[in-house]
């Protein structure tokens, strides 16, 4: 059996959106990245830190970093393989066992908000369990399944908590309308150019029970879409 790599082991780490306080609450020291040694040791430090953040176990990221030292100075190891593989393989059990209970709660919170949001005003539940609310009804065509579209969007978990935006990024994005979850291309479909619509996307429209950087397993997403614009019409010929 192959060794695996201890920077491979944590690169690989299942994710989650829970953080270790320590990692995140954990001053950072003035670097100058003027060097390629510098650059090459943030560049780890940083792929380590981004997948450190997201677990869901309790670290101290001073004893992180005394490890690696001891490691890079060849120092004798505190511990043994042995200990290290039943340590690794203790934590992924622990990790394992926090998903499947966030799981469960993501999902009930979810059904619990798409039960109230239903009865909200303007809000439509379509049979697949989408449901949306037209903002402002646009006055232009409505995309197909086949077509590719221009947007602006804004995503978030139903607690609030912003995964992604178009405005921020402060660049409108292009994709077809079928290479979307499912909650996406029926919703879009559901719009006409010009028009502002929500999306309340049940998790078995969205990710479902696989968690994604930012989204947490089975979690209902909450998007503000402007459809502003089907770029495959640009292509058609106009008619007299």
């Amino acid at each position: 059996m192959k060794k695996i790599h201890t920077l491979s082991i944590v690169l690989l780490l299942g994710v989650s959106l829970v953080s270790c306080d320590q990692i995140k609450n954990k001053a950072s020291k003035n670097v100058n990245l003027t060097t390629d040694k510098a650059k090459r040791s943030y560049a780890i430090g940083m792929q380590v830190g981004r997948t450190l953040k997201s677990q869901k176990v309790d670290l101290d990221v001073d004893i992180i970093a005394a490890a690696i030292s001891d490691m890079l100075a060849g120092k004798e190891a505190k511990m043994t393989e042995a200990q290290i593989r039943e340590t690794m393989m203790a934590m992924r059990e622990d990790q394992r066992k926090k998903m499947e209970e966030e799981k469960v709660k993501n999902a009930k919170a979810g059904s619990e908000f798409l039960e109230k949001n239903k009865a909200k005003e303007g809000v439509v539940t379509t049979k697949s369990g989408l449901q949306y609310k037209h903002i402002t009804e646009g006055t232009g065509a409505s995309p197909k399944e086949t077509d590719k579209v221009k947007v602006h969007y804004k995503g978030t978990l139903i607690d609030g908590t912003e995964f992604d935006s178009s405005y921020k990024r402060k660049q409108p994005a292009e994709f077809n309308v079928n290479r979307v979850i499912k909650g996406w291309t029926e919703g879009l479909q559901l719009m006409k150019v010009g028009g502002k619509s929500m999306f309340y996307i049940p998790a078995e429209l969205a990710y479902g029970a696989v968690p994604r950087p930012q989204i947490p397993a089975n979690s209902v997403l909450v998007f503000e879409v402007e459809l502003l614009d089907i770029l495959d019409e640009q292509k058609k010929p106009k008619t007299k």
